[in-house]
């Protein structure tokens, strides 16, 4: 008998986004695995966000494709969304609500099953429980970022998308948002997508690290083995190296386009 052979949870295939003259993101194509975390890394206009949200199905791709669980998310996302989150610090919740109307409204359009159930289940998970009938414009930065985490694992994902989930905080609750995120990896054996400036926290959660430069993939490897690679002591020195290749090549090129 034959066995039918699972998705990947996702995968990009020669993926590309231009506008006019600019290419965002160049030909792109790699393959997630279950139950791991993958940095995708890059400078200033290196292509990470453009290739996140072509992921996400928020932007079509000019050419190629991003699959989520085997669905092309520029015209089946509706399929996979329920399987799918996101956290980001920049990402606004409604200010007005209280955390427990925000979750329940994330959760209603996630399709949670006992909506209440998993509030309360999430709330004590997360520690946020004396939270719950607070106003969210009115909570602390560290606070805030414990219910858009929470916001996050709502609907338990199988594909969770970061953006900088520590920016701003603390050392303390940077490390208790680290090991929220390595507990949930372990119980569900999701797969995470990380972007981060935050090379240390880089290092500690992902197993594997896409660098991008000009929309391209600059390397592809685990953090010790682009370390190695490189001939540097961390990743923080190859991060930089990279992304000063990328800024030295594009201020070359719009050098170039501006005598011709």
């Amino acid at each position: 008998m034959q066995v039918e052979s699972v998705p990947a949870p996702v995968e990009v295939r020669e993926l590309t986004k231009t506008s006019g003259p600019v290419t965002a993101v160049d030909r792109i194509s790699f393959t997630l695995r279950a139950g791991e975390v993958t940095a995708l890394l890059g400078g200033n206009g290196a292509g990470k966000t453009t290739t996140i949200s072509m992921m996400m199905g928020l932007v079509i791709p000019t050419s190629g494709a991003a699959l989520v669980f085997g669905h092309d998310m520029a015209s089946e996302r509706h399929r996979v969304l329920h399987r799918m989150n996101f956290e980001s610090p920049y990402a606004e919740i409604p200010l007005r609500l209280t955390v427990r109307q925000n979750l329940e409204v994330f959760a209603r359009l996630y399709g949670v099953a006992a909506v209440g159930r998993r509030i309360v289940e999430t709330a004590e998970d997360l520690r946020i429980t004396d939270l719950l009938d607070r106003t969210y414009g009115r909570l602390s930065a560290g606070q805030k970022t414990r219910v858009s985490l929470a916001k996050a694992l709502i609907n338990q994902p199988d594909l969770l998308l970061l953006d900088e989930p520590t920016a701003s905080l603390d050392p303390d609750t940077a490390d208790w948002v680290r090991e929220r995120l390595e507990a949930y990896l372990a119980r569900r054996r999701a797969t995470i997508v990380l972007a981060s400036h935050n090379m240390a926290e880089v290092e500690r959660l992902a197993q594997r690290v896409i660098m991008l430069e000009q929309g391209r993939i600059a390397a592809d490897d685990t953090p010790q083995g682009l370390i190695w690679r490189y001939g540097r002591e961390t990743l923080e020195q190859v991060f930089l190296d990279i992304a000063r290749r990328g800024a030295a090549g594009a201020a070359a090129r719009v050098g170039k386009e501006a005598v011709d």
